[in-house]
């Protein structure tokens, strides 16, 4: 198999900074190529969390109230992945089908009978294309934020997340982005090798607060520019829902976000940011998509550095915020993260990472005022590509 890019499963993204795979590839005898990749990743954690007084949660703060402590194992933000991919042409059309399965080597907060990790399948989808583009029919990565994600730091790393998840841990998600899952689509690509590239695509549709009735799919679509040094991306949501199945309210819910990442040498900058309606926080949607008065606002952004030096070793560091909003006055709850990293290409496989996450979590101009919530994550990581 071709030397490709794998980050967070999406082999086909091609993203750069990604670890290099090898991979397998087996000729078969109708003339398709079968592919088999992925990588295998553990890192040991520890995490203190503390709070200045008993802050209520209420579903949008990250990092909960009262005192943690714990050493743990986990995968980070990137899960174990197993990707496996047929390919062919048949006249001028380009064929293919891919699998991709996302297990942990963790069973949760402290379970000692562990008979079983999560196995979360990740991707199933197929491809067709031509010189005219490329339609991806499937589950597959969305288009909405799909670049703040993949310019992550801590997409190598652990980021945010609570004290021994039984999944991956959160990286930025909800810290500076919002998560664009993996959901069923019809997805066309312009054709690549250049400059530019759009994604439109037709989405599952999901609900946001009590607008749970769908008749369309939500639309969603990425783009992005490459010239020199510059990249500039930009995405969007657009979906429309009621309340109930005849006569409800309807109300549309709407998301933009972009970025720039500038590269030179050694050297990279990526800053980025969102901002929507009835999206709510962290994994995107669901009841914090509306309040009693409407749809709530969303907004959030990402400043990062990075410097690799002698062509292996990059030293990154990173500051984000995610905010949610009422539909009606002032009241604001953040959630906030500050990334540093080492991460060293040990091998032309083997990636070893240094970590530490600090973040907190509070509301804004509320009465009483109350405490933030904080915690601090040291990580020690191994990552295998293949």
């Amino acid at each position: 198999m071709k030397r490709s890019a794998l980050l967070f499963g999406a082999l086909c993204l091609g993203v750069a900074s990604a670890a290099n795979a090898q991979g397998l590839t087996m000729q078969m005898s109708n003339g398709w190529n079968f592919s088999f990749a992925g990588n295998v990743n553990i890192f040991a954690q520890y995490q203190s969390q503390s709070s200045s007084g008993n802050t209520p949660t209420g579903g949008v703060l990250l990092v909960g109230p009262g005192e943690a402590k714990g050493f743990y194992y986990g995968t980070g933000l990137l899960p174990a992945f197993a990707t496996f991919t047929a390919s062919g042409k048949e006249g001028s059309t380009d064929l293919g089908a891919h699998f991709g399965f996302a297990p942990q080597v963790q069973c949760g907060h402290y379970v000692h009978d562990c008979f079983g990790a999560q196995i979360d399948m990740r991707q199933v989808f197929m491809t067709v294309g031509g010189s005219w583009g490329t339609i991806t029919a499937g589950k597959e990565l969305g288009l909405y934020q799909r670049s703040n994600i993949l310019n992550d730091q801590t997409l190598f790393g652990v980021g945010g997340g609570g004290i021994a998840p039984s999944g991956t841990t959160l990286g930025r998600i909800g810290y500076g982005y919002l998560y664009p899952n993996f959901i069923a689509q019809m997805t066309y690509t312009t054709p690549g090798g250049r400059p530019g590239s759009l994604s439109i695509g037709l989405m599952d549709p999901s609900d946001f607060g009590p607008y749970t009735t769908h008749n369309i799919p939500r639309l969603e679509a990425e783009g992005s520019y490459k010239s020199g040094n510059l990249t500039v991306f930009a995405s969007g949501e657009l979906e429309n829902a009621t309340t109930a199945p005849s006569g409800g309210t309807s109300k549309t819910s709407w998301g933009g976000a972009g970025g720039i990442v500038y590269k030179t040498g050694d050297f990279s900058v990526v800053a980025d940011g969102y901002y929507g309606e009835g999206i709510g926080t962290t994994l995107m949607f669901g009841a914090l998509g509306a309040d009693a008065g409407g749809l709530t606002k969303s907004y959030g952004y990402i400043g990062q550095l990075t410097y690799t030096f002698n062509g292996k070793t990059t030293l990154a560091g990173s500051y984000g915020s995610s905010n949610l909003k009422g539909s009606s006055g002032s009241q604001r709850a953040e959630n906030a993260l500050i990334s540093a990293g080492v991460y060293h290409q040990a091998t032309k496989s083997l990636k070893v990472v240094f970590e530490g996450d600090y973040a907190w979590s509070q509301f804004h101009n509320v009465t009483p005022s109350f405490n933030k919530n904080k915690s601090f994550t040291g990580a020690f990581g191994l990552m295998l590509f293949y």
